[in-house]
């Protein structure tokens, strides 16, 4: 990127200082626990869905989606408009309502309601995992981005980073998280729209942008070094497609696309990820909870062109990055288009998008912690006040780890979304699959959950080890899916067997006693309201 100025470095400041003072008046507010996890349900609708939309747009999607829209195109765009408008908008009127009805701090205590304290501690146990090693791939990101923009090293920024996010959070809890991320949404967006004016206006517009990317891909494919993962033997150009064949050799074919991201990825993200619904529990009213997924679903529509554009750009930029240098791309086009100052902001912007994934994590993390382990199991008695010092605690802890498990993660050579898509694969559909049949079923019962979860992260593992390269070649055997990073067939193929598995246990077992299937939708409500 080239060295940055004082200018710049007084842009982040300034952006630092203000997130450090968004945290310190959220921590004002706090006194209990209950002011910590739900922000004492006091959040307006237009800050939870910005910050929806910051939390999703994070530091691995700015990297990460470039990097893939280099490599493979806009249809990584659909993960916005076919994954998560219409799942949002689903969420608001069927699913966030219901939650925000039952007075719950965590989806999987309301999975104890429905169904039983070992689904409970299982989903939240699995989420906590999957919670944990992704702090450690979003502070990687962090990294690598600072690497390619400043020139800090990685230890370095995994340090600043980790302790800024961890102080704000740590001190204002929700309300710090929702805040921050407005104030990192607005930022991100402008800064990422900038970048695509000033791209399109370097390559002579739209019409010049697809000329020079066909050209750059079909002088790559010519030479047997594709940036973008053609190969020789079959040459394609797919950069500017929103509809791939089955036999793509990209992660996007339309049924992957369709099946495992419309009906099973998304839906889980939106309506059972602890990290996203915590924000709308977290809402002053019912209508606010709704209100909030629909204005974070208009927000959508217009993220792929800001993220995703600026990866085809840099293809006439910087044609050949190959591997994890694919993250690269956005970096490398930023210190070649943006001027001192203005490098300053979209380098402030990027860290908005870091931070903004991580404090949502970490805080949904310290909530599991404490909500679905130390009370449920530790200390059923405890006070807000001593729930609100778990929390804080847990909150430190996890950031230490996150540290160390993301200084362990540098040597790992692929593509950050990638690594990230994976690891929610292996819980995403299975956590999704037992939640809707809890919501909709009176006959999945409490055993046919635990079985249908269990079956399902079973066979994602499963799935993803059989598919290893590693031991692909350790047994010479072939892989069992073409295409390149197969994490939405993992989700597909999680989600029915974990579907299957709890329908059959759920009709050979005894069905659950009637206060079970009031939390069913259309059923009597329990819980508090307000």
């Amino acid at each position: 990127m080239g060295a940055l100025s004082a200018i710049d470095y007084a842009v982040v400041l300034v952006y630092l200082a203000a997130t450090i003072a968004i945290g310190l008046w959220a921590s004002v507010y706090i006194r209990t626990g209950r002011e910590f996890f739900l922000a004492g349900r006091t959040l307006p609708w237009w800050a939870i869905g910005t910050s929806l939309v910051a939390t999703d747009i994070g530091g691995t999607d700015l990297i990460g989606v470039g990097g893939m829209a280099y490599r493979y195109g806009l249809a990584i765009g659909n993960f916005e408009w076919i994954g998560c408008v219409p799942a949002m908008i689903v969420a608001a009127f069927v699913f966030i309502p219901h939650f925000w009805r039952c007075g719950i701090t965590t989806l999987p205590e309301f999975l104890e309601r429905r169904f039983d304290v070992r689904v409970r501690t299982a989903v939240a146990v699995s989420w906590l995992l999957f919670m944990a090693c992704n702090l450690g791939v979003m502070l990687l990101a962090s990294a690598r981005l600072m690497e390619a923009l400043a020139g800090w090293s990685v230890l370095t920024t995994i340090l600043v980073v980790g302790c800024l996010v961890c102080f704000y959070t740590l001190s204002g809890g929700l309300a710090a998280v929702v805040y921050t991320d407005l104030l990192q949404g607005l930022v991100m967006i402008g800064g990422c729209a900038l970048v695509v004016v000033l791209g399109l206006m370097q390559v002579g517009g739209w019409s010049a942008l697809e000329q020079q990317v066909q050209q750059q891909v079909t002088a790559a494919t010519a030479h047997a070094a594709s940036p973008v993962g053609s190969t020789p033997a079959e040459p394609r150009f797919e950069h500017f497609e929103l509809v791939l064949p089955v036999d793509t050799p990209s992660p996007f074919p339309w049924p992957g696309i369709l099946f495992g991201l419309a009906l099973i990825i998304s839906p889980a993200y939106w309506i059972g990820n602890q990290a996203i619904v915590q924000r709308a529990l977290g809402a002053r009213s019912e209508f606010e909870a709704k209100a909030s997924y629909v204005w974070g679903a208009l927000l959508k529509n217009v993220i792929p062109v800001i993220i995703a554009v600026p990866g085809l750009i840099a293809i006439t930029q910087f044609p050949g990055l190959t591997g994890d240098r694919i993250d690269h791309a956005l970096p490398l086009l930023i210190g070649k288009l943006l001027p001192a100052g203005l490098k300053g902001a979209f380098l402030a912007a990027f860290l908005a998008a870091l931070m903004s994934s991580i404090d949502s994590y970490l805080n949904s993390a310290a909530t599991i912690v404490t909500h679905d382990l130390y009370l449920r199991f530790l200390r059923p008695t405890a006070d807000e006040r001593r729930l609100l010092q778990i929390g804080r605690a847990v909150t430190l802890g996890l950031t230490v780890w996150a540290i160390v498990f993301a200084l362990q993660l540098q040597r790992l050579d692929q593509g950050i979304y990638a690594v990230f898509q994976t690891l929610m694969s292996f819980f995403s559909g299975p956590a999704f699959a037992i939640l809707l049949a809890g919501l909709i079923s009176r006959a999945a019962n409490r055993h046919g959950a635990l079985a249908g979860f269990t079956a399902g992260v079973g066979t994602a593992v499963t799935l993803y080890l059989l598919n290893h390269p590693v031991i692909c070649g350790r047994f010479d055997w072939q892989p069992l899916f073409r295409i390149e990073e197969p994490f939405l067939y993992y989700s597909i193929w999680a989600f029915l067997v974990a579907v299957a598995a709890t329908a059959a246990v759920s009709y050979l077992t005894a069905p659950d006693p009637p206060e079970k299937l009031r939390l069913v939708l259309g059923g009597h409500r329990s819980g508090e309201g307000a």
